[in-house]
């Protein structure tokens, strides 16, 4: 597992949601690790429209809707 892995292999991306900070973990297609990394919320938009598309799930709450809406606009799948 790297902090800096390859996005390529990512299948599925979880996504925990905060005010400041956002933690993501990728996992490819077998469920392994593949990508583990903590960032704020500018980064946040940068490192996912660079993610090729992928099943992304995050928690529901009110600041899940905008990003969900940001995401489909770049053509993830989300898992709600």
């Amino acid at each position: 597992m790297s902090r800096s892995s390859s996005s390529a292999a990512i299948a599925t991306l979880g996504v925990d949601l905060g005010k400041n900070s956002f933690h993501l973990v990728g996992q490819d297609q077998r469920g392994a690790i593949v990508l583990r990394i903590k960032l704020s919320r500018t980064q946040l938009t940068q490192r996912l429209a660079n993610i090729p598309p992928c099943l992304i799930g995050m928690e529901a709450c009110a600041g899940a809707h905008h990003i969900g809406r940001q995401l489909q606009a770049l053509g993830q799948a989300l898992l709600q």
